[in-house]
C-alpha cells in the first residue's frame, strides 16, 4: 500500500504512476484467448467439452451440458425465506430502476414535410456470463439479466463455469427469478466463443454481457464486432473520499469490500487528515484477520491499496476525474457539492450511510461498471446495451422536390452520379 501527499514535491509523478497503473490482462492472455476462440469456432462442441474438462475438471457428457430450468425453479423454491425475500427485493428495485431507462420512439415532421424519427428494439438473443470460480454471484445474475428482460430480449442465455460440475443454488435461484431462458454449464473464454459463434448445441447470440476473469474479458474484447458487448471490464476498484468525521472502521470495511474481490482489485482512500488515514489503516489491519477472504483482500490492499492526502477536500474532484474510478464513495458532509464537480466515475455513492456494497446488491443502479479509467468514456450496464435504434425517413413528392436539388449537387461534388440519378428521377 502506498502513501501520496499533494504537498510532496514528487506527488505529480507518483500520482501519474497511480493513474497509469494497468492491472489488465497481458499479451500472454491475449494469445491464449485467440487460440481458444479459433478452436471453438473450428471444432464447436468438441472444443468446448475438452476445454471444460481441462479447466473445470468435469465431463460435460456426464454432468450435463445444460441445467434444466426446473432445477432453477426448485432452487428458488428451496431458498430460506429471508434470503428469498432479499433476492426478490433486489430484483424489484433493479427492475424499477431499469424500467425508467427504456427509451421512447420518436417521430416528427419537419418544415420541409419530411417525416423522420427513430424506433428502438431489443436484440433477439443475449448471452450472460456469470462467474463461478473464485465466488458465485447471484447479484450479478440479477444485474445482467433484468435489464435484458426489461429491454425485451426474447432469448436470454446464461453460461457459468461449474468447477467439478457443482453449481451454487443461489445462482440458479437468481436465474429463475430473473427469467433466464437457458443455463449452460460452461465458462471461460470457450463459453464466450460458443455464445458468439454458436455450436451444434448452443445457438449464437447477438450480445454478450457479464463480468469474468481476464480471459473472459479478453474474449469479449476480441469478439466485439461479431457480437455486441457491455464493456471490457478489468479488476474492481473503489475510491473513497472521506473526512475525519467518519468512523475509521466504517471506511476500512468500505475499502476491504472491494479488496476481497480479487488480488488485483484496488482500494484508494482520499482524505485531508493524515491522522484519520492512519486510523483507517490500523482498522484495516485489525479487520483483515477476521475475514474469510483475508488472503485475497490482504494481497490486494498491500499491492494496490493507496492513501492520497490532500490539503482540502474541495481539491479532490480534479484528482477523482483523473482516476475515473469504477466506484466513488463520497463519505463527507454535503456530498452533493463534490458530486456536482465530478465528471468521470462509474457509479457514485453519496454520504456516510451509503456504502458501495449496498449498490452491489439492491440499491437499484447497475453494478456492472467501467473499470481501468474507462469511466472517462463509458457507462455502466443499462437497458440500452440490449437495444438498438433504427432511424427512419419518409419524403413525399413535395419534400423530395424541396431537398432533391441540394442532394444532386452534393452527389455530383462527391463524384457519385448514380446517387444523383436516383434523386433526379423523382423530381419530374
Amino acid at each position: 500500500m502506498i502513501w501520496l501527499d499533494t504537498k510532496d514535491a514528487d506527488f505529480e509523478t507518483r500520482f501519474v504512476a497511480l493513474v497509469d497503473d494497468r492491472r489488465d490482462s497481458d499479451a500472454d492472455v491475449s494469445r491464449d484467448v485467440a487460440a481458444i476462440l479459433a478452436r471453438v469456432r473450428a471444432e464447436g462442441d468438441t472444443a468446448v467439452a475438452d476445454l471444460t474438462a481441462r479447466f473445470d475438471g468435469h465431463d460435460l457428457d456426464v454432468t450435463g451440458w445444460q441445467i434444466d430450468l426446473g432445477d432453477c425453479r426448485a432452487a428458488l423454491a428451496g431458498l430460506a425465506s429471508d434470503l428469498r425475500r432479499a433476492l426478490e427485493l433486489a430484483a424489484a428495485r433493479i427492475t424499477a430502476y431499469h424500467q425508467a431507462q427504456r427509451p421512447a420512439d420518436t417521430e416528427t415532421t419537419d418544415a420541409a414535410g419530411v417525416l423522420m424519427g427513430a424506433r428502438w428494439s431489443a436484440v433477439d438473443a443475449a448471452g450472460l456470463y456469470v462467474p463461478g470460480g473464485r465466488a458465485a454471484y447471484p447479484s450479478s445474475v440479477l444485474m445482467n439479466a433484468i435489464p435484458a428482460k426489461v429491454a425485451g430480449v426474447g432469448r436470454l442465455v446464461m453460461v457459468t463455469p461449474t468447477p467439478g460440475g457443482a453449481i451454487n443454488p443461489l445462482v440458479l435461484a437468481a436465474a429463475a427469478l430473473a427469467g433466464v431462458d437457458e443455463v449452460w454449464r460452461i465458462g471461460g473464454a470457450q463459453a464466450v466463443a460458443a455464445l458468439a459463434y454458436g455450436t451444434d448445441r448452443i445457438a449464437p447470440v447477438d450480445a454478450i454481457v457479464g463480468p469474468g476473469n481476464a480471459w473472459v474479458a479478453e474474449a469479449k474484447r476480441q469478439l466485439y464486432g461479431r457480437v455486441g458487448i457491455d464493456m471490457v471490464a478489468g479488476p474492481s476498484e473503489i475510491l473513497v473520499v472521506a473526512d475525519s468525521a467518519n468512523d475509521p472502521e466504517w471506511i476500512a470495511a468500505d475499502l476491504l469490500s472491494q479488496a476481497e474481490h480479487d488480488p488485483t482489485s484496488q482500494s484508494i482512500l482520499m482524505t485531508d487528515d493524515r491522522g484519520f488515514a492512519e486510523r483507517v489503516v490500523a482498522a484495516i489491519e485489525k479487520v483483515l484477520p477476521t475475514l474469510a477472504t483475508e488472503k485475497v483482500a490482504r494481497q490486494s490492499w498491500e499491492t494496490y491499496g493507496a492513501i492520497v492526502l490532500v490539503e482540502h477536500l474541495v481539491d479532490t474532484p480534479k484528482l477523482i476525474d483523473r482516476l475515473a474510478p469504477e466506484h466513488l464513495q463520497l463519505a463527507v458532509n454535503k456530498p452533493e457539492i463534490l458530486f456536482s464537480q465530478v465528471k468521470h466515475a462509474g457509479s457514485v455513492f453519496l454520504g456516510r450511510f451509503t456504502p458501495e456494497a449496498i449498490g452491489d446488491y439492491l440499491g437499484g443502479p447497475n453494478h456492472v461498471l467501467p473499470t481501468g479509467r474507462r469511466a472517462r468514456f463509458a457507462s455502466g450496464l443499462s437497458v440500452l446495451d440490449f437495444m438498438k435504434r433504427t432511424s427512419f425517413l419518409q419524403c413525399d413528392a413535395a419534400a423530395i422536390a424541396t431537398l432533391g436539388p441540394a442532394a444532386i449537387a452534393l452527389a455530383g461534388a462527391e463524384g457519385l452520379p448514380a446517387h444523383a440519378a436516383s434523386v433526379r428521377a423523382r423530381l419530374s
